[in-house]
């Protein structure tokens, strides 16, 4: 390590003089430079080293990289391996070439790109995960302009020069193959990736198709490629997902597994006839995320006790309930690490299986074979488990197998589709479940929604008007102990205002109260008063206790937790 970085670390206060011997040997026995070896013991950040660099070569110290700092022409220029290898990325800034590094020691790389623009360049230098991001974000996988060019000339030639009538299907077979839609395909599945999309939609109109992406919960439209490549487009989908490219009038679903930037997703595709054509819906998993901590999902204090005492039964059944997308199934990831130890057998049935847990057995659903839900539960129980995690409650014979094994000794998790905590004693009811056995099986049942976090770098404190905190629910009084945040927009949340979601919960226990009136088959509303007598905080009032911390809006709480409107907070 270079003596004068060293001091840099030491006059920052990031080291201790006194330490730097003991830990240099420590690291050569290791075999690791130094600063490997004081990253990996977490003695010093990724943002101590950039700060030193920074000081020691006397180069400005760049602390994020936006989308407007970046052009595609210049990124172009270089090979996304070169940047990766070296953590390297050329930006505009003050409409100059400022070659961005997370180790400005490395000299050949900075000294090629140098070379490679011919003209008066400067540097900067940045944290690794920076740099990393700002690649994988901003790097130009195909030329969008060139390859919508491309595609228009081929839509042309086509109609100029060929009779498709009978052969249609033959030319977009083989239209499939061609270039261009190779790279379409490619552009959007990683345009979608490098914005941590959820789903991607390709939807058939009349005159034209419409390429949207679901980020943070939130469509919007990414492009407009022409309509006469749209056969090609769902061909080429339908032979990467393995499906039948022939059968146009029959829904069909498959999956595609890809490698982008180093990650690996996994591709649920899903193809629906529609009026104009074939619609085809994405659904994106990225297989190198993990699950986060039970403890770091954001519960309150009460909601976090219910759930730990509920987890920690011998038996009993805790039901995850919301809409598609609410999250559910990470919430069970989480409370499956949190009970997952070499003492309890744990197997779970799943479709799919979207996260691979060390020491958990993990059951693929596949209904071709035979293979559901209630058949796989039923093995399950035969292969003597501590605790069953079923990935859905779908149907009344699953649900049935499910409350059974609770009763004799094991400990269930699952999700159900249900709007609130208590509807969905309502419904386990309508599936035929007797009530009896829901009060004596049913440990917790955990509500949940997803709300848009502001973007901490642009959201504003505003006053809210009266009527809208009157419609959340919020009193006069407690409004002014709080402080209100809109959000506003900027280059880092791509002008959303909001960056990444978080999780709202409802937790309904079923104390001796609510299970009396299960066994007396009250509606949804009773049960509901008297979990809130028995202290039970409905998702609206979660939503505000998110607002309070400054975390999201008023607006996306009520788009959330509509249903819950009426409940009035003092």
């Amino acid at each position: 390590m270079n003596q004068s970085f060293l001091q840099a670390l030491i006059d920052m206060g990031a080291l201790k003089a006194e330490l730097v011997d003991s830990f240099k040997q420590e690291a050569s026995s290791l075999n690791m430079t130094l600063v490997a070896y004081l990253l990996s013991k977490k003695i010093i950040s990724q943002k101590d080293v950039a700060l030193a660099y920074s000081k020691d070569l006397s180069l400005p110290y760049v602390d994020q990289i936006t989308e407007t700092m970046t052009d595609a022409a210049l990124l172009g220029k270089i090979q996304f391996h070169f940047l990766r290898q070296n953590n390297i990325i050329p930006v505009i800034i003050d409409e100059k070439i400022v070659i961005v590094s997370a180790d400005p020691y490395k000299v050949q790389p900075i000294d090629e790109l140098k070379l490679l623009f011919g003209r008066q360049v400067t540097q900067a230098v940045a944290q690794a995960a920076v740099v990393n991001d700002a690649i994988n974000r901003y790097y130009p996988l195909e030329g969008t302009k060139q390859m919508m060019e491309e595609l228009e000339e081929d839509s042309r030639l086509i109609e100029g020069e060929l009779d498709l009538g009978s052969m249609e299907d033959q030319d977009v077979v083989s239209m499939a193959s061609k270039t261009p839609v190779v790279k379409l395909v490619n552009h959007i599945l990683f345009q979608a990736i490098k914005r941590e999309a959820s789903d991607i939609h390709i939807e058939p109109y009349e005159k034209d198709v419409r390429v949207r992406y679901r980020v943070d919960g939130s469509m919007f439209l990414a492009l407009m490629p022409p309509k006469r490549i749209q056969g090609a487009l769902v061909s080429r989908l339908k032979i990467m997902a393995n499906l039948n490219i022939a059968e146009k009038r029959k829904p069909q679903d498959g999956r595609i597994e890809i490698k982008a930037a180093g990650k690996e997703i996994d591709i649920r595709v899903s193809v629906l006839p529609v009026i104009h054509g074939e619609r085809v819906v994405m659904r994106l998993l990225d297989k190198s995320k993990t699950f986060v901590k039970l403890e770091s999902l954001g519960f309150s204090k009460r909601d976090f006790a219910i759930l730990e005492h509920s987890i920690s039964q011998p038996n009993g059944i805790v039901l995850v309930s919301g809409p598609t997308g609410s999250g559910k199934t990470t919430t069970l990831y989480s409370i499956l690490s949190r009970v997952n130890s070499p003492e309890v057998n744990l197997i779970t049935v799943e479709d799919p299986v979207e996260y691979q847990i060390s020491g958990i057995n993990q059951v693929q659903v596949n209904e071709k074979i035979g293979l559901t839900f209630a058949a796989a539960l039923r093995s399950i129980l035969r292969q003597d488990p501590d605790i069953v995690m079923i990935g859905e409650a779908r149907d009344a014979e699953t649900v049935q197998i499910a409350v059974q094994a609770s009763l004799t000794g094991h400990l269930v998790f699952s999700t159900i589709h249900t709007n609130n905590a208590p509807a969905t004693i309502t419904r386990l009811i309508d599936m035929g479940i007797e009530p009896f056995l829901i009060a004596s099986s049913v440990t917790a049942i955990l509500a949940q929604r997803l709300v848009r976090r502001l973007c901490e770098s642009c959201k504003k404190a505003y006053q809210p008007a009266p009527n809208l905190l009157a419609a959340v629910g919020i009193s006069s009084e407690r409004a002014k102990a709080i402080t209100f945040y809109q959000a506003v927009g900027c280059p880092k949340c791509m002008e959303s205002g909001y960056s990444g979601r978080l999780p709202i919960f409802e937790i309904m226990q079923m104390t001796p109260g609510i299970a009396q009136l299960v066994v007396q088959r009250a509606d949804a509303l009773k049960i509901k008063q008297q979990a809130l007598q028995d202290g039970m905080t409905l998702l609206v009032h979660d939503g505000i206790l998110k607002i309070e911390a400054g975390l999201t809006t008023i607006e996306e709480v009520m788009s959330a937790a509509s249903g819950d409107q009426e409940a009035v907070v003092a």
